[in-house]
């Protein structure tokens, strides 16, 4: 496991980075196994045509996915900066006073 769960600070940002890496991992392994299974030459007729569709879709699947990549990392940094922007409000609060601070 890359975070431990009782660290502080590997919550959302932890989780995230987590989950990518270990899809991405997931899809290189599932492109590898297909590749060799399909240059084994092992399959013959009908298993050959299931296993080419199954690529074809595989491919097409992920380059649905790697067109949704900048969308979702948008939202992500929305997200984030979000959050840092209601931390630093929340503690320049107690800084300025509740009437403000005056120079």
């Amino acid at each position: 496991m890359l975070f431990k769960k009782n660290k502080k600070g590997a919550g959302v940002v932890g989780g995230l980075i987590a989950g990518t890496g270990g899809l991405v991992i997931m899809v290189v392994i599932i492109l590898v196994i297909v590749s060799t299974i399909l240059g084994a030459g092992l399959l013959t007729g009908t298993e050959k045509t299931t296993a080419d569709n199954l690529s074809a879709n595989l491919s097409a699947g992920i380059d649905k996915v790697a067109l949704q990549i900048p969308t979702i990392l948008n939202i992500a940094v929305i997200v984030i900066l979000i959050g840092l922007l209601v931390f630093l409000w929340a503690r320049s609060k107690p800084v300025m006073g509740a009437g403000g601070g005056s120079l």
